[in-house]
């Protein structure tokens, strides 16, 4: 088995959580986004995050806005749409629910 596979494949499963959770902050523009996950070490490339927010756009749970820049093209900014905060509290309480349930076998409390 090789262990980086596997860390990987965990990572992916919880990508979309921690995207919506950065944009439920406040907008957020991709780089935005990228920084804020490699802050908390979860390294995210623009050609895995830019499908991502298509697809979450696409599914009516995000929405943007084109804001001009000073220093070259207007910059894309994500926020939630109602039906996306409805997912994201779904998707928090299915999270809470599957780290307690893991943090309880692992720590051998059954």
């Amino acid at each position: 088995m090789n262990i980086d596979n596997t860390a990987s494949q965990m990572r992916k499963g919880v990508l979309e959580f921690c995207i919506l959770s950065v944009i439920k902050q406040g907008e957020a523009y991709p780089s935005d986004i990228i920084d804020k996950m490699k802050a908390a070490n979860l390294s995210i490339f623009e050609g895995t995050l830019y499908p991502l927010l298509t697809r979450l756009k696409n599914a009516e749970l995000l929405t943007y806005r084109w804001v001009e820049s000073n220093s070259g093209p207007p910059r894309k900014y994500f926020s939630l749409t109602e039906k996306g905060a409805e997912f994201y509290k779904e998707l928090e309480a299915t999270w809470n629910e599957l780290a307690n349930a893991v943090h309880s076998i692992t720590n051998n409390k059954l």
